[in-house]
């Protein structure tokens, strides 16, 4: 089945799209996606992940078409942002 990863940083924008077995989790497509490999950074013991942007679990199964994304911790409350620019 087709399936996608994505991760998004402030200078990168990656999309990996694989061919992934029937019954394959999150988990394992994020593995075999090296993305890990390429963003030392992430730490899916305390990153969340989801498919298309509903937080899911590693061991979540797959289905075809399904983007798996990666999500970095929020560095700002966006409510203060918008009273500093006021």
């Amino acid at each position: 089945m087709n399936i996608g990863v994505a991760y998004v940083t402030p200078v990168h924008k990656i999309w990996v799209k694989m061919e992934m077995p029937e019954g394959c989790t999150v988990g394992e497509a994020i593995e075999r996606s090296g993305i890990l490999a390429q963003f030392p950074e992430i730490d899916l013991a305390h990153q969340k992940v989801g498919i298309f942007g509903r937080i899911t679990k590693l061991d979540a199964p797959l289905e075809e078409g399904d983007r798996v994304e990666i999500y970095r911790a929020i560095t700002a409350d966006p409510d203060q942002i918008e009273r500093r620019d006021q």
